[in-house]
């Protein structure tokens, strides 16, 4: 069979061997460390910190976390702080000279970007661990629990759980370096996948047991997500090919010869940037309000919270929807730059046909870029609230997830991105890829994630 002899073949790689065998250790190590509870906290009494992270945006928050959040694990923040100081970093890039100069300085300014990115990350991480503990306390002692943490308690516990989170980070960055590439995202895969197998168990037995339907809705159930996979795939591997003439030699104004070539322009070329970034924002008033310990406050902030805390809402996603459009717009506009482009394509002889060199060449692939980017992004921000509709038709919350939203997204886009470097590893060895074309497209958005 090709898939057991391309798995020979990678094995065959010593390179490759290591670097998948570095993955799954570091992978393993992470796995583990997500289990590793507080100190001080009694397993036996974190059940209704498990009920309350089973459903809502804390469901998400915990399948970012890799179940680390439910389980009180010096991991329980995740990555996703880390996720937000970048965020930051980029939108500071956008406004700020001083942060735009330190991106045109290559690989000393990117040095020092991702360090300031670390310092706000610990931020972000100090006043994140206090109102985790908060609910911590909240959802111990509802049932009868015994956890109460005092000023230096608190303390230590927020110092505890800053180092799990630079800890996963710096995970992260060695599966970059030693691993196959795309640390962070691999870290949030693994988190996905993890949740997976369990929500697939509980969708067929209640499907089996009280949900309608029976078997038959499950094979349904199966097939649609199929269906919603490949439409994930299409939405990433999507290009639209913008003809370019290479001209041998000018003459006056004339050129003549040169060859043909084709500037593939993603429908989709923020990848899942825009889901991870609008998922960030929506985390941020469950953050504030304490993770939703205070889930019977009164006033508006309260409200606000509450709303905006439960993921099948309509205002929830609503604003996720449009966010996420937002966020493709502003994305594609920092990672593709036509005028580059343009100034590119002038100075190595080249001209799209019919249209003049350097200025107007920009603008032309500007509005290609414009009209593809807005179905795009109108289909990213639908597969993205996909979860909702499927909840609403019975489909199991935790299983719902998997119908599209932030993980699916997440998942395709990370599994492409790997198999890529895996295809490339076999073909620069002169070993057949892993697929008959010898070519599997992942996002080229030049991401950290």
């Amino acid at each position: 069979m090709k898939f057991i002899e391309t798995a020979k073949n990678i094995w065959k790689i010593e390179d490759l061997r290591k670097r998948i065998t570095i993955t799954l250790l570091l992978v393993l190590v992470y796995r583990l460390g997500c289990y590793v509870v507080l100190p001080g906290i009694n397993p036996s009494e974190i059940d209704a910190l498990r009920n309350f992270a089973s459903g809502g945006l804390m469901q998400l928050l915990d399948m970012f976390a890799g179940g680390a959040f439910s389980q009180a694990s010096i991991f329980a923040l995740g990555i996703m702080p880390y996720i937000t100081a970048s965020i930051v970093i980029q939108l500071l890039g956008m406004v700020l000279p001083s942060f735009q100069k330190m991106q045109r300085e290559g690989e000393s300014g990117r040095m020092k970007l991702n360090q300031y990115t670390r310092y706000l990350t610990v931020l972000i991480l100090l006043l994140q661990g206090p109102a985790y503990l908060v609910n911590l306390q909240v959802q111990v002692n509802s049932p009868g629990g015994a956890a109460h943490f005092g000023f230096w308690t608190t303390a230590y516990l927020t110092v505890i759980l800053a180092a799990g989170s630079m800890f996963i980070m710096w995970l992260g960055e060695k599966i970059t370096d030693k691993g196959i590439g795309n640390g962070i995202s691999f870290i949030i895969l693994v988190g996905i996948i993890a949740r997976f197998p369990g929500a697939l168990v509980q969708e067929f037995t209640s499907r089996l047991t009280t949900a309608q339907g029976g078997l038959v809705m499950f094979l349904v159930e199966i097939v649609l997500l199929f269906a919603v996979i490949a439409g994930a795939i299409l939405l990433v591997q999507g290009t639209r090919k913008v003809p370019v003439q290479y001209a041998k030699r000018i003459v006056g104004n004339k050129q003549y010869g040169g060859a043909r070539q084709y500037i593939p322009l993603k429908v989709n070329a923020a990848g899942v940037m825009p889901i991870i970034f609008a998922q960030a924002i929506m985390f941020i008033p469950i953050t504030l309000a304490g993770f939703g310990a205070n889930q019977n406050a009164e006033g508006f902030f309260a409200g606000f919270a509450r709303t905006f805390s439960d993921i099948h809402g309509f205002w929830y996603n609503v604003v996720y929807f449009i966010m996420i459009v937002a966020f493709t717009y502003f994305y594609t506009a920092i990672t593709v730059r036509p005028t580059q482009m343009a100034e590119d394509m002038k100075r190595n002889n080249g001209f799209i046909p019919g249209i003049k060199p350097g200025k107007k060449t920009a603008e032309y692939l500007d509005s290609i870029m414009s009209r593809i980017t807005f179905p795009g992004s109108i289909f990213l921000g639908f597969v993205a609230i996909m979860p909702a509709f499927a909840n609403v038709c019975g489909v199991n919350q935790q299983f719902a997830q998997f119908f599209g939203g932030t993980s699916l997204l997440i998942l395709v886009g990370v599994v492409l991105d790997t198999l890529q470097q895996i295809e490339s590893h076999l073909m620069m060895h002169h070993y057949d890829g892993l697929m008959k074309s010898g070519k599997i497209k992942g996002r080229t958005t030049g991401s950290g994630y």
